[in-house]
Formats: structure tokens, sequence, C-alpha cells
């Protein structure tokens, strides 16, 4: 415990140390002249001026300390070594780059003020869906009355210099395919641009789900989120704490992407779906309130309970 506050104060100052068991120190993410932020080693931290908080205060060392603090960390909490985690930052440069795309030429928005009459089958599938007038501006909704993609709804994915990356074309109209994407490769973060990763985000399976969860949602798209592709770089590398939200019968995807996730060391929560086929049928009240309640996922009692499976 000393030597962590050790490392803590190397960081961040000498604390102020009240009754209660908490550090106070200067909060490096607002720099607010007082030392507001306090940090409880075994509660977690929270600065009473930004409103940052976490679980674990290594969340502070990853991101403010030196590689030789973040290596000492570690090594008093017998986690694994940091080069794996460096790997990840070397290789972030190495991706190839990102193909852009167009929409489809028979496109129409529905942020439009003056709707042609074929709007009406895609707003209301839109409407049945929970999907109003405000979602449908926040992300950019349209649809195709006819083409290739005809009779599809189209929510299009921006990337962070605002240029279209990917697209979901969901059918209205009840074709045998539900879903006609476009021929590009899926290793995009959906809606990037849009993406404030200071905050924690809720990653979910589908557009749909991400839709219904609200601001700084992210759909996966059927991705086990391995370390070589650009969602889990981006939140590796701006250390975003993740709260995942997954279909109930994607146990064993969930599961994975738990177990990469905190190999990374990433600060983790798994909101409880029960009751509900997916997270687009679930009110917003409810998972308000269960993304509040969302117990953090220990890296130790995991990793403890995987082993107990394999053994069962």
């Amino acid at each position: 415990m000393e030597e962590k506050v050790r490392i803590l104060s190397e960081i961040l100052g000498r604390p102020n140390t009240p009754s209660g068991g908490e550090l106070y120190y200067h909060c490096p993410y607002c720099n607010h002249h007082k030392k507001k932020l306090a940090i409880n080693l075994k509660k977690g931290w929270h600065c009473w001026i930004c409103d940052k908080r976490g679980k674990n205060a290594y969340r502070i060392v990853r991101k403010f300390g030196t590689y030789q603090q973040r290596q000492k960390w570690l090594e008093l909490e017998g986690r694994l070594d940091l080069s794996e985690f460096d790997q990840i930052f070397n290789e972030i440069n190495n991706i190839e780059e990102e193909i852009t795309l167009s929409l489809p030429d028979e496109f129409i928005s529905l942020c439009n003020k003056h709707l042609p009459r074929t709007s009406k089958k895609p707003l209301e599938y839109l409407e049945s869906r929970g999907i109003g007038k405000e979602k449908i501006l926040r992300w950019k909704i349209g649809y195709c009355p006819e083409g290739q993609y005809g009779g599809r709804v189209i929510i299009p994915s921006f990337n962070n210099n605002g240029d279209i990356n990917y697209f979901i074309a969901r059918s209205y109209v009840g074709h045998s395919w539900r879903y006609l994407n476009p021929p590009a490769k899926k290793d995009v973060i959906f809606n990037e641009l849009f993406i404030d990763w200071d905050e924690p985000i809720t990653l979910v399976e589908g557009v749909f789900d991400a839709i219904a969860a609200g601001e700084n949602a992210i759909p996966v798209l059927g991705s086990t989120l391995r370390d070589k592709t650009k969602l889990f770089q981006a939140i590796a590398l701006n250390d975003t704490p993740v709260y995942l939200a997954f279909d109930q019968d994607a146990e064993k995807k969930t599961g994975q992407i738990i177990k990469n996730m905190l190999y990374y060391d990433i600060e983790l929560y798994k909101i409880d779906v029960s009751g509900f086929e997916d997270i687009a049928e679930m009110p917003r009240r409810v998972l308000e309130t269960r993304r509040e309640m969302a117990q953090a996922i220990d890296h130790d009692d995991y990793f403890l309970m995987d082993e107990l499976r394999r053994i069962m």
C-alpha cells in the first residue's frame, strides 16, 4: 500500500490525508488548483470538480505515469508485463489505411424537413423500433426506395474525419435477407466521429442496440475485439472504461472479449441484460438503472472463475 502511495505521489504530488482513508491530490484531468481528486486504493477514485472517476487507481498511473512507474505498480499487483500493452501502441500505426465509402445513389435522408411519400414505410418501421425524429437526426438515418438497397433503412457510420467508413442497410419491407451491408471490411469504429473517448463507452452487438443505448455506444458488428482491431486499440490508447451490454445468447463471445480486455487491464463492467432478448428491447430507464448498478469485472476473480469452469 505504501509503495502505491509513493508512486501516486511521484505522479500527482504530495497528497492531503484527511480522515476516512482517502488521499486528496491535484486532479491531472482538470488541473484544478485545489486538491479535489480523492483516491481510496481499495474502493476507487473520484474528482469532485470534473467528476472523473474509476475503480482502480492504476488507470491514473497508466495515463500519467512513466513506464517504470507503470511497471512497478503492476509488479505490486502481480499483473502481466507491460511489453504486451506497449505492443499495441507500436502496432497502431501499422494498421492499413481505412477505406471510405459513398452512400448509395438512391439514398434519401430522413433528416430532411420535407420528405417524399416513399418515406412513410421506413419511418413507420423506425417508429416500431422506438426510433423517432431525435434519434434519426442523431444517427443521420435515411433509406433507399429503389436500387440495390431498395426497401432498406440506411444507417451510416462516420470516421474521425467525417468520412463514411461503413453503413448498415436493414430491410423494412420483409426481404429474406434482413441486412445487406456494403462490400467493405467491418474493422471500423462505428460512428467514431461522435465518440468521446474521455467518457465510458458501452459496447453492444448491433447498430439498433447502439441507438437504444444512447450516447457513446458502439456496435461491434460481430467482432470478438481482438487486440489488432481498430476499436480495441482505440480503447486501449485512450484508456477508456468499457461497459458490456451484449445479448444473452452471446455468452461465449462476451467471455472472449472480457478475456481480451482484462489481459490489457482495461477497466471493465458488465450490464445485466437478463429478461430481454437484446438491449434494443430494454426500456431506457431500465438500461440506465442497470448501467449504474453494473459491477466491475475483477481481473483476478474472472480468471479464477474461468479456470474453475475448465476444471469442472
